[in-house]
């Protein structure tokens, strides 16, 4: 199989509902009753073993609506991995979504400002009704998580249904039961009863009358494993009731009496290849040295309740019931302890020759081999941050460790370069500081980014020491940076910013320009967005409003082809955007732009001083122009934030004095709504979600009379009095959504 089919064939099973299996105990009245509820939140609660999964897998099987399926694993404990997937689900029954979809933009940052309340728009303008089931959600453990999906699933209308399988209460369900919207399905409702142990007895063909059947029920408690568990032993053991009451909170002995019944060839197959959360018959190929796994997993199949199709075809991927998992690496872990690594290393090594750095990584990691997660992260990092999954390359490296990230200097550049464009302050200068200590030694012949050019780079981006040590490092870094390198475009471009700092305007366009054409020719839309800003700043400048038009016209496009919307990098574009529109007399376009400039801003931080500082400084501009003598001054007093750490600026710095002397002769007294600070922007997304004030500050690491005083400061710079107004004018100024 190809790599890119792996990677989409392995996506497919996540958005499309696995098949009904022969002989299941219907739910029928169960579905019934909650799809005539009227309830828009459907939560499906219960231990593992009691039919959740079946349960929505018949739903949505027997769903005249449309069915959105979204299947989770711990891949997807991350909110731009989480709201992708949903986005992804959606948009295959809602093509007129596409569009809209499209806009979003999964990073951590922008998750719960931007994504989250887009996506909920998409599901509320749904134009059909639609059953959308979210299965597993037990396995994403983080709170931001949670977060986005309490505002996603906000979003669904009435009409439609969103159902959830949970092994525990989901943490929004509390408000969602009060208001009326939640209809629960828990443990009492999912037992099973006389006639669907039959149905399962009949599949087993094993004969049971109604009094065995009615103890077996009374003994399990209606458990829908444990009666099949029971169906299994009788068949092998001959007696219907070979089980006692113990049995049914013992799992290991019930699965272990199965596990003894089958050959010993069939026992290393189940034991070993439980270190897959999926698998095909390549993979156990690999995984085990044979060449008919995918023979023996459609018998599998066939003959066992516990190996599920991830597909109606039932020919490429399975999994095993969680249940029956868990309980067969525990027989690993106890029959064969040394085994546990080299089978997961072997599927890392299988994913990452099939274009799966990250499978391939989280095997890496479940063997303890952090030395080759790293290198396998290498590959991983950037791609992962361009993706927007933040969260789950800083938990990575958070696994890796930094004395192992230490040891490979080509994966402490990159931990720096996440740090940087993620605007994580503490990350950035930790990184810094280590990347001036270590031993450049040798790279290898061919490497993309050489580590003396690396170091450098990330020398001039966060220009701790002024302009002229940033000028050499931008030397160095064009000396040491091969011409055919993906990061040759950078090199140029900060040249170029360097240029501009000590006032060398022409030098700095030429530099700028070539690192366009580079930039254009590899689709890099980020640092794309990031040149053609700069270029049309400097015509600006200049007083040549049409070329600025034409560069801002590049820039945008840039930023919406590449998704980049929330980056830091296009805060620039969207400010440089907001004064091209104030000139050409569009004074929508401009408050539009400078909304999106202003959102994201918070992302611009003094570890990229010169980004942070020109971005403040075009919507000062903007807004001194538009009237707002106010919130150009505010925009100011950030940048004097900035120069507390980054004092030397150049000609940047000239330009900002400037500034400051026009707003002191400035009478315009701005009528307009006083800007949210960066830390008001970081909170107003936690006003969408169920939390609490003291919440949101756990969340935000705030005490509780932080986040109350700056949430009293919101209402009043957004002029309303409530919590849901506040939202309501944030989504209408684009300071939330889309």
């Amino acid at each position: 199989m190809e790599q890119t089919d792996v990677l989409e064939y392995l996506h497919d099973t996540k958005v499309t509902p696995p098949p009904m299996r022969r002989g299941q105990a219907s739910r029928r009245e169960l579905i019934r009753a909650a799809r005539e509820s009227g309830r828009t939140h459907v939560a499906v609660t219960a231990p593992a073993g009691y039919g959740k999964s079946t349960l929505v897998a018949e739903w949505a099987d027997s769903e005249e609506r449309r069915v959105a399926w979204v299947s989770l694993d711990s891949l997807d404990d991350d909110p731009a991995a989480l709201l992708a997937l949903i986005a992804a689900a959606f948009e295959r029954i809602s093509p007129s979504s596409s569009e809209a979809i499209g806009r979003m933009r999964w990073q951590e940052g922008s998750a719960l400002s931007r994504s989250a309340p887009l996506l909920a728009s998409v599901l509320a303008r749904a134009d059909a009704p639609f059953l959308l089931v979210i299965d597993d959600l037990h396995v994403l453990s983080s709170p931001a998580c949670h977060d986005v999906l309490d505002v996603v699933l906000d979003g669904v209308p009435a009409g439609s249904q969103c159902v959830v399988t949970s092994r525990h209460e989901q943490p929004y369900a509390a408000r969602r039961r009060v208001d009326g919207r939640l209809y629960e399905i828990t443990t009492a409702q999912l037992g099973l009863d006389v006639a669907a142990a039959a149905v399962i007895f009949r599949r087993e063909q094993v004969d049971a009358s109604d009094e065995e059947l009615a103890e077996l029920v009374a003994r399990t408690e209606g458990w829908a494993s444990g009666l099949v568990l029971a169906a299994l032993v009788a068949r092998y053991e001959g007696d219907v009731l070979a089980i006692t009451g113990e049995d049914r909170f013992v799992h290991d002995y019930l699965y272990r009496e199965l596990l003894e019944k089958v050959p010993v060839e069939v026992q290393d197959f189940l034991v070993r290849t439980s270190v897959l959360t999926r698998m095909s018959g390549p993979l156990c190929d690999a995984l085990l040295g044979r060449s008919d796994s995918q023979a023996m997993l459609r018998t599998l199949e066939e003959r066992s309740a516990f190996l599920i199709p991830l597909d109606r075809r039932r020919t490429g991927w399975f999994r095993y019931h969680e249940l029956f998992r868990e309980f067969l690496l525990a027989e690993l872990r106890r029959r064969d302890p040394a085994l546990v690594a080299p089978l997961h290393l072997r599927a890392a090594d299988w994913f990452g020759a099939s274009g799966d750095p990250a499978r391939a990584i989280e095997h890496a990691l479940a063997a303890g081999d952090r030395g080759r997660s790293a290198r396998l992260l290498t590959q991983a990092a950037l791609p992962g941050y361009q993706s927007g999954r933040f969260s789950t390359v800083s938990r990575w490296m958070d696994l890796v460790g930094d004395e192992v990230i230490e040891s490979i200097p080509p994966l402490a550049v990159l931990a720096a370069w996440t740090a940087v464009l993620n605007g994580d302050v503490a990350g950035a200068e930790r990184w810094a500081d280590l990347l001036g200590r270590l031993d450049p030694g040798e790279d290898p012949d061919g490497v993309d980014l050489p580590f003396v050019g690396g170091r450098a780079l990330l020398a001039v981006a966060m220009l701790r020491d002024g302009p002229d040590t940033g000028m050499s490092d931008a030397m160095t870094a064009l000396q040491t940076v091969p011409v055919w390198s993906s990061w040759r475009d950078l090199a140029l471009c900060l040249f170029g910013e360097m240029c501009l700092l000590e006032g060398r305007t022409e030098e700095a366009d030429r530099a700028f320009a070539e690192a366009s054409e580079i930039a254009t020719r590899r689709r890099n839309f980020v640092r794309l967005a990031l040149v053609e800003s700069e270029r049309a700043g400097i015509a600006i400048e200049d007083g040549r409003w049409d070329d600025a038009a034409s560069r801002v016209v590049v820039a945008l496009r840039a930023v919406e082809e590449g998704h980049i919307e929330d980056y830091a990098i296009a805060s620039l574009a969207w400010a440089v955007g907001a004064r091209v529109a104030l000139h050409q007399g569009d004074e929508a376009k401009a408050r539009e732009r400078l909304a999106q400039a202003m959102r994201t801003r918070a992302l611009s931080t003094y570890v990229l001083p010169f980004i942070a500082v020109r971005v403040r400084l075009h919507i000062a501009k903007a807004l001194l122009a538009s009237g707002d003598r106010d919130g150009s001054a505010q925009s100011v007093e950030e940048i004097s934030g900035i120069e507390v750490h980054r004092p030397r600026l150049g000609r940047l710095g000239d330009q900002v004095r400037s500034l400051r002397e026009r707003l002191d002769m400035a009478s315009v007294a701005g009528s307009r709504l006083t800007p949210l600070t960066p830390a008001e922007l970081r909170l107003l997304p936690y006003l969408q979600t169920h939390l609490t004030l003291a919440e949101i500050g756990q969340r935000l690491y705030l005490s509780r009379n932080t986040v109350s005083s700056e949430t009293a400061s919101i209402y009043r710079k957004l002029q309303v009095t409530t919590r849901g107004a506040a939202v309501d004018r944030a989504m209408a100024l684009g300071l939330l959504g889309a």
